[in-house]
């Protein structure tokens, strides 16, 4: 019996939508602040995903200015395929609302966006019928006939459904045909502890729709269980026949009311159908798999050596990434940033980072700061971040917590150097639970590779439960003055059991 580990995508991976074509999955997420936008994956087996690349990849495309807040930006897309071409459908908050994209293959190019200025709400879905005619399904629940190729809003926005009385927050909309029903899969309760996933069925797109009587057919809240805030989910039914809901969770750490630091993370569970009602099967860190042929392994390289003229897919920067500011080959072999904002407070601040994606983690770079000022950061908002800085001649450590900005321990350091987090689920040397859900080691290594840590900070900090908002972690290298550049950046998950505990923590 093969099992998988879930989450099937961990990090910051929420909202997924999924799609299946002949033997292929294509799989989508949110991606907020970030660009490139609407991270896409393909799979064989429902469980092995490989980042084919990014939907939204071009300023034309994606307009996401100095203004677009943390947790602004994309929200929640659809993807489906539909006569012989793929549709994906998702909202730009606050920056132009709904749009529109299509592609011949998954991987790229996608079209130039079409724009729905009349179709409001957040979540939209696509669904077509027999006659041809295009459903799109928003939050709320609404709905409106649209031309998915111009964009023009065929029929004024109709209330199919509220979901279950007294629940907040109906919202990420799907709707299939199934046989001769048609089925309305909705989240409710809100993204946080009391979410949920619930089903309605009618005999048209439209309704009118009853309730599934088992709602919420997922939920997690009120229970003890490691993976919580599920919901948001979409089914897809696998080539042999059998049925999965892909949907997301998160896995809080620490103590009381515990804070999950990576995100909303990706998750997939089996269904099995009773009385014409999809029954979500358990959801556990270890599953059985699909019976599906495995996947071929591809997933990121550990380093990245720069070597490229292009970023792998899995490389974000904060709402643009000017070639001028970005460029690997201003350096051959190196990774140059741009400064444009003065600190990580800024919202134009040059980044490239990639999600966090493990609890235990090591993530190292060599980084040439002489002719500016930057280095290693784990970022979750402007106000919500913690980093490692090369320049001057000096190395320090910062940390932004809300309003609370400091410098912590600084070390004489000249010329390139290799900077060093790690992030560990429990301190080390610690034998007994500590109440925050990781720590966060911040330092370089000397030319010997011995760790110097700098300083040990709480991981609560830059978690959800403390900024807000709907992202998780990532970690990457910045640039505050001048230029910064990279030659070399390593990506590690680690166990405690087998990580040697590194040098005395320096005071600051």
């Amino acid at each position: 019996m093969r099992t998988f580990a879930n989450p099937v995508l961990p990090g910051c991976h929420p909202d997924p939508s999924v799609c299946r074509v002949g033997d292929d999955y294509y799989l989508v997420c949110s991606s907020f602040e970030y660009f490139p936008g609407v991270p896409i994956f393909h799979s064989r087996d429902l469980v092995s995903w490989r980042q084919i690349g990014n939907v939204l990849d071009r300023p034309s495309q994606l307009r996401l200015p100095p203004s677009t807040p943390s947790s602004g930006g994309i929200y929640a897309p659809t993807l489906r395929h539909h006569a012989g071409r793929f549709w994906l459908i998702t909202t730009n908050i606050p920056h132009g609302g709904t749009l529109l994209v299509t592609a011949d293959d998954p991987a790229g190019p996608w079209s130039e966006p079409v724009h729905l200025p009349e179709v409001t709400g957040i979540d939209p879905d696509l669904a077509w019928d027999d006659d041809g005619v295009c459903w799109c399904t928003t939050a709320g629940i609404d709905q409106y006939r649209i031309d998915p190729v111009t964009g023009t809003v065929l029929s004024p926005a109709k209330r199919i459904w509220s979901g279950t009385p007294g629940v907040q927050y109906p919202e990420a909309p799907h709707l299939y045909r199934i046989g001769d029903t048609w089925y309305l899969l909705i989240a409710e309760g809100g993204t946080e502890r009391g979410h949920g996933v619930s089903i309605a069925r009618g005999p048209a797109p439209d309704g009118p729709f009853e309730p599934c009587p088992a709602n919420p057919i997922l939920s997690h809240r009120s229970t003890d269980h490691p993976i919580q805030n599920t919901g948001h989910g979409d089914l897809v039914q696998a080539g042999d026949g059998s049925w999965w809901l892909v949907f997301l969770g998160v896995r809080p750490r620490g103590g009381t009311p515990g804070w999950h630091v990576l995100g909303r993370e990706t998750f997939l569970a089996p269904v099995t159908w009773v009385d014409g009602w999809p029954v979500v099967g358990p959801v556990d860190p270890v599953m059985r798999a699909p019976e599906l042929p495995p996947a071929p392994v591809g997933g990121v390289p550990a380093r990245d050596d720069f070597d490229s003229t292009t970023l792998h897919p899995c490389w974000i920067s904060l709402r643009s990434r000017p070639p001028e500011d970005v460029s690997l080959t201003e350096r051959p072999g190196w990774l140059t940033l741009r400064a444009r904002g003065a600190s990580l407070d800024d919202p134009t601040v040059t980044f490239a980072g990639r999600r966090q994606d493990q609890h235990d983690l090591r993530v190292r770079a060599l980084v040439d700061a002489a002719q500016g000022r930057g280095g290693l950061a784990v970022r979750l908002d402007e106000q919500h971040h913690y980093a490692v800085e090369l320049g001057d001649g000096e190395v320090c450590v910062r940390a932004r917590i809300g309003p609370l900005a400091q410098r912590l321990a600084t070390r004489p350091l000249s010329g390139p150097a290799v900077l060093r987090v790690e992030t560990w689920a429990s301190g080390p040397g610690m034998d007994h639970p500590r109440q925050e859900p990781d720590v966060v080691r911040l330092g370089f290594e000397t030319d010997s590779g011995e760790f110097v840590a700098l300083a040990e900070l709480d991981g609560r900090y830059l978690s959800t439960e403390v900024a807000g908002g709907f992202t998780g972690r990532v970690i990457g290298c910045y640039a505050a003055e001048g230029a910064v550049q990279i030659d070399w950046f390593d990506y590690r998950a680690l166990s405690l059991d087998r990580l040697a505990i590194a040098t005395d923590l320096v005071d600051a």
